[in-house]
């Protein structure tokens, strides 16, 4: 039992800094489902920079950046231009697909190298608690990371003049405008914040979880953030115990693998899915969004 919950925790971090990038995202009024790709982005990004550098904190680095600049670019498109959101989120899906594996095919022609990675620290005095050290403090920086962001973020969204302000934007953005909120500055804003943590969490699967890169190794992770949001009703408390039910799933899949049942490889893989699917069918209708989620805003068209 302790092994399951220590893993739990140790997959739910990359699902948990992603899903805080997006709650900041929603919660601004905006949908980007292009949340899978730019945790590829990331992944590969920050592999390759560390591969480069011989330095697994460079790759965190990078991965950081090429998740702002993938925000950037879905940002010119969704707010600047007033392109569809879910149509620019699954072009930038669909572009880091491509883009990642014929860069890795073309930086790494025959094997991909193993590459420099964070290794797991107990906190001191934390880490040598019974029971309790081993599942909670005694991870990689990223899961120290991902829960201590958790905090700051749903402090600013509730506790801070910015984070009121964003939220205002999310609900009734024409209402913010009206009371001198840039709402398209705020939506930027958010957009680039919430592409660098996904960003973060995709270095966090190939300098973390694994020590090198492949092909679409997000596998669908992106998608799991979204309904990770809806899972949380769209709270910063609520997206980490959605996170670390996700991250139990996964940990579930791997410990039946391992336990050598005879059923079909593919039925394990898909299982962290199925449970997505079963949440969203039961809790995406009672969820409220915020009110504007989704909605463009273009105050000359008012």
């Amino acid at each position: 039992m302790e092994a399951l919950l220590e893993a739990a925790v140790r997959l739910a971090a990359p699902l948990l800094l992603a899903a805080l990038g997006e709650l900041i995202v929603e919660r601004a009024g905006v949908v980007n489902i292009g949340v899978e790709g730019t945790m590829l982005t990331g992944a590969f990004v920050g592999f390759a920079a560390a591969v480069a550098s011989d330095s697994a904190g460079l790759g965190v680095a990078a991965a950081a950046f090429a998740g702002c600049a993938v925000g950037v670019l879905f940002a010119f498109f969704a707010i600047a231009r007033g392109t569809d959101q879910i149509v620019v989120g699954m072009a930038v899906n669909l572009l880091a697909v491509g883009a990642t594996g014929l860069a890795a095919r073309a930086l790494y022609a025959g094997a991909t190298p193993s590459g420099p990675t964070l290794s797991s620290e107990p906190l001191p005095f934390a880490g040598d608690l019974p029971y309790l050290g081993p599942i909670l403090f005694s991870h990689t920086p990223f899961v120290y990371a991902a829960f201590g962001l958790a905090i700051a973020v749903g402090f600013a969204l509730t506790r801070t003049r910015a984070g009121l302000r964003l939220r205002a934007v999310g609900e009734v953005a024409r209402a913010a405008d009206a009371e001198g909120v840039p709402v398209a500055r705020v939506r930027v804003t958010a957009i680039v914040l919430g592409s660098c943590l996904a960003g973060v969490a995709g270095a966090a699967l190939s300098l973390a979880q694994s020590d090198t890169f492949t092909e679409s190794m997000t596998a669908g992770r992106g998608f799991i953030a979204l309904a990770v949001v809806i899972f949380g009703r769209w709270s910063a408390r609520g997206v980490v115990l959605a996170a670390l039910f996700f991250g139990l799933a996964n940990a579930l899949q791997f410990r039946a693998q391992a336990q050598g049942f005879e059923i079909p490889y593919p039925i394990f893989l898909m299982f962290p899915y199925l449970v997505t699917l079963t949440v969203l069918a039961f809790v995406a209708a009672r969820a409220r969004a915020p009110a504007d989620l989704g909605t463009p805003y273009n105050r000359e068209r008012l």
